[in-house]
């Protein structure tokens, strides 16, 4: 079954497909450009260049799986309302995937890892996971610091993404050079069990964390003196 993969938590804007079977999950192709105010522009052409290197149309999609976040409000929905359109014109089951278990599953190698992404305000998104990639906390969202005393509370021992890297000082974790953005292979294994089992669609609800910069104003200021 050809699954599309569409990430746009990140500064890295991501697309994929991957082909899921009964023995396994592979990628076929995959897109991805690092460029926190293009999340708009890109993901589409990044969507038709991985089909177009497949050779395949989008009507061959089985399955369309999207990181969930948590991310800052404008990008996240750019990968989500994509992949909603899609399955919905297409007619193909979308499920959703945490985006930080695509940097925490491939992550974790055996010992506890910290995943974390940059949330901007000086913050992190974060998640810890054993060492089988099992998420034990999180997603969450705070400050290094506290993110650092959570972490050795859980007894973690190395850290993993774009946030680890911005704040490694802080952390005070031996950071793994990658995955350093949501891997999309690892989304679309996580989402494989349901794929397999023919599961039903699933409503792609963005996991934001905490309200956006931009609010409405809720008065009028006057113009004139």
């Amino acid at each position: 079954m050809l699954v599309l993969v569409v990430d746009s938590s990140t500064p890295a804007v991501t697309a994929a497909l991957a082909e899921v079977s009964a023995d396994g999950v592979a990628l076929r192709a995959s897109r991805c450009t690092v460029d926190a105010r293009a999340h708009g522009e890109l993901l589409a052409p990044q969507v038709d260049a991985v089909l177009a290197d497949s050779g395949a149309r989008p009507a061959d999609l089985a399955a369309i799986v999207a990181g969930l976040g948590p991310g800052p409000f404008t990008g996240l929905r750019v990968g989500l309302v994509t992949a909603a359109a899609m399955g919905q014109v297409l007619g193909a089951p979308t499920y959703g995937v945490c985006s930080l278990d695509g940097i925490g599953h491939p992550a974790a190698a055996g010992e506890p890892v910290l995943a974390a992404s940059d949330a901007r305000r000086r913050e992190i998104y974060w998640a810890v996971y054993d060492g089988a990639g099992r998420r034990l906390a999180g997603p969450q969202v705070a400050a290094p610091a506290v993110v650092a005393e959570r972490a050795r509370g859980l007894a973690v021992t190395v850290a993993a993404g774009d946030g680890a890297h911005r704040y490694a000082d802080v952390l005070g974790l031996p950071v793994r050079d990658e995955p350093r953005y949501p891997d999309p292979l690892a989304l679309a294994r996580l989402a494989a069990p349901r794929i397999r089992a023919g599961a039903p669609g699933e409503t792609l609800t963005p996991l934001y964390l905490r309200r956006p910069d931009a609010v409405a104003a809720t008065g009028h200021k006057p113009v004139l003196p």
